[in-house]
């Protein structure tokens, strides 16, 4: 599990507008987009098309996605599989998007996230694939990560990855002065307190803002900012209760300096999760391989406990990250790719993921006794996967993004970041976070209502 496995969610305003020009314009009068049509194809012509001399272009970052995919060739000689890294976030829907508005150069098969799939969705750059009775495959996925593949009626992936958080944290750190694992947010506050008085250099976490951080906190707070009716109609709230429960904790742990000014994913934070001076991730359950590999240090201390939540005893959590496999409509060879697309996110691809370090979004892989019960040596031999599922079962249903999630995201820096470099009211941030991305929206020819 040394494979740094993260996915991305950075993305820039000039990227977001491209995928979105013409998208509009793309959709069906009925608000839903249009299938593949006679692209379709039955499950004999799926086999057929994996028994026929065939090259299939797949573009993806994930490590997991090489011996994926020399396991299918091996099952399927007659296929070959062209898989190209094009880069992870911006650099990949770049060249993705870019191909999609040229009519030619797109793979057969990308990679693509949960919270930037709506954009492609919207843009009829994807294959519905209902057309090729993915719709029977619901229940082989976790509930979260299937809502996050349905859209609009359509099926537009298969779900690859999924990111249910949990609580990483410091045994020895908390052990030390006395801490108790918090189980509650009000607990979580306190604890953090506890920690930065006994010692100034620690932090009970690092936060310095983060769009895909906050959307997946107001996510597991109950909050449901983004509502999608048809294609165009979209409501924008993020003023509801889960957001405000979640300003609610996060504004006194910014207030009060209790948050460590490290930047994620930079040398220094890497640092502080060694040193312990950074006391507790929430994140996704794809965060144990980058542990290992970026705080080797920290072997045998770091421990995995469920997300604290507001109201004791009552679990709730969230996904942070993930995303699935979609079929271009570019592709020549839609059955074919829609085959990858089944051994890749099926039972034996789903296998080889989880083993590489991926942690699945499959049911069944989900609930194997030799998952759940591997003991990890890096985080004290605890059975880790245990708290993981658990938190992918706990993940409060109903979230949807919005189809420019993108672009929110891109903008975030400038409106609730502020917030957090002022260390201001979260609320502002908020406000004006919704109120810019209501604009753009509306710009793009949305309609858009704000509470």
């Amino acid at each position: 599990m040394k494979n740094n496995h993260r996915f991305r969610r950075v993305a820039t305003a000039a990227l977001a507008a491209s995928l979105l020009v013409g998208g509009l314009a793309a959709c069906s009068g009925s608000g839903t987009p249009a299938s593949a049509g006679a692209e379709g194809a039955s499950a004999e012509d799926i086999a057929k098309a994996l028994d026929t001399e065939t090259t299939l272009t797949v573009w993806g970052w994930a490590p997991q996605l090489e011996p994926i995919v020399k396991a299918f060739e091996a099952k399927y000689p007659k296929v070959h599989v062209n898989l190209e890294n094009v880069g992870t976030g911006n650099a990949h829907y770049t060249k993705l998007q870019n191909a999609v508005k040229a009519g030619s150069g797109a793979p057969d098969v990308a990679q693509i996230e949960y919270n930037a799939l709506p954009q492609f969705a919207l843009s009829e750059a994807l294959v519905d694939l209902k057309e090729f009775g993915a719709e029977e495959l619901k229940d082989n996925y976790t509930e979260s990560t299937w809502g996050s593949v349905n859209l609009n009626g359509g099926v537009y992936a298969l779900p690859q990855d999924s990111g249910p958080m949990a609580m990483f944290y410091r045994a020895d750190v908390f052990e030390k002065h006395g801490i108790s694992v918090p189980t509650t947010w009000d607990e979580y506050v306190e604890a953090g307190k506890k920690l930065h008085a006994a010692d100034p250099k620690a932090y009970i976490t690092s936060d310095t803002g983060d769009a895909g951080f906050t959307t997946s906190m107001i996510w597991q707070a109950g909050g449901k900012p983004y509502t999608l009716d048809g294609s165009t109609k979209v409501a924008v709230d993020l003023q509801d209760e889960g957001a405000r429960k979640w300003t609610g904790t996060w504004n006194q742990l910014l207030k009060n300096d209790l948050l460590s000014p490290v930047t994620s994913w930079s040398d220094e934070w890497y640092k502080g999760l060694s040193d312990g001076s950074i006391a507790t991730l929430i994140i996704g359950a794809w965060m144990p391989a980058n542990l290992e590999s970026g705080a080797a240090g920290a072997s045998g201390q770091w421990r995995v406990a469920p997300m604290p939540t507001y109201e004791k005893g009552a679990a709730a959590t969230a996904e942070n990250g993930g995303g699935g496999d979609a079929v271009l409509k570019q592709s020549k060879n839609k059955a074919a790719a829609y085959g990858f697309l089944q051994f890749a996110n099926g039972p034996e691809g789903a296998k080889i993921h989880a083993a590489n370090g991926g942690f699945p979004s499959t049911k069944a892989d989900l609930e194997s006794e030799s998952f759940l019960n591997a003991e990890n040596a890096y985080f004290g031999g605890q059975k880790i996967n245990e708290v993981l599922v658990q938190a992918s079962k706990d993940v409060v249903p109903g979230w949807s993004y919005l189809p420019f999630q993108t672009y929110a995201n891109s903008i975030y820096s400038d409106t609730v970041g502020q917030a957090y470099g002022s260390k201001g009211d979260l609320n502002d941030g908020l406000k004006a976070w919704q109120d810019a991305t209501a604009k753009y929206g509306q710009q793009q020819g949305f309609t858009v209502t704000t509470k």
